[in-house]
């Protein structure tokens, strides 16, 4: 469903110089299947997920989402998938069914069938109890609720979670790390982006760490701690990524 193959973006700062935000990344994420994506801040991470969602243009390598490239395809791409930003980023205004109406009416739905999409994903996340309330009167966890809807309004293939529960409590995380589950459930794609390695634990199929723009390691939790000798997750991605310093 997604293919990375030797994806790069080089920005270049007038005092930094070339400044590699992915670096020749590579990898695969099989229909239905929940690839989780590891890296410190400035570690290439959302770089990446950018790139696969077409908001940035790659410098060299590609890659395809659901058979379409993102470099020569990107309209194709878009209407397959879904992205969420580590910001909301909600217009203060409109409340949580015009900002997901607004949304749908983008990605070519309208009338009825609108309407019903709201009110299942509504459902789904729990939202009837604030859907007709503005946006700038939301707590977090509702705002990160309906920007989840806003991306999900189109029912894409394919779905890119960037840091879904930053900032969230317990509770809020909690409701998004299941609604994710779901997805796979439903045969969804999905690529998460974690600090927070209990989530990556318990929802991902596949790991892959990224470090210095680069891929330092991929493959099955019990793969990961094969390579590293250690138990845990965390312990794991730590030693990863001290090596991937010292290279």
């Amino acid at each position: 469903m997604i293919e990375a193959r030797l994806l790069t973006k080089v920005f270049r700062d007038r005092k930094k110089g070339e400044i590699r935000g992915a670096d020749s990344v590579s990898f695969r994420v099989e229909p239905g299947s929940i690839y989780g994506l590891l890296g410190a801040n400035g570690a290439g991470k959302t770089t990446t997920l950018r790139l696969l969602a077409t908001l940035l243009s790659p410098t060299s390598g590609t890659a395809s989402v659901a058979g379409y490239d993102v470099a020569t395809e990107p309209d194709k791409v878009r209407a397959r998938v879904g992205f969420l930003a580590t910001s909301t980023a909600l217009y203060a205004r409109l409340t949580a069914r015009e900002m997901i109406a607004y949304f749908g009416r983008l990605n070519g739905l309208g009338g009825p069938e609108l309407r019903e999409r709201i009110r299942a994903l509504a459902g789904e996340l729990d939202m009837h109890d604030f859907l007709d309330r503005r946006c700038d009167k939301l707590s977090t966890g509702m705002k990160q609720r309906t920007s989840i809807a806003r991306m999900l309004v189109h029912d894409p293939q394919v779905m890119i979670f960037d840091e879904p529960t930053l900032g969230l409590d317990v509770i809020a995380s909690r409701a998004i790390v299941q609604f994710v589950r779901q997805c796979r459930e439903r045969g969804k794609t999905v690529i998460y982006s974690t600090h927070v390695m209990s989530e990556a634990e318990k929802l991902c199929d596949v790991i892959g760490i990224i470090h210095g723009g680069r891929m330092r390691a991929e493959g099955t939790l019990a793969e990961i701690r094969a390579r590293t000798g250690e138990a845990g997750l965390e312990e794991s991605f730590v030693k990863i990524v001290m090596e991937g310093q010292r290279a």
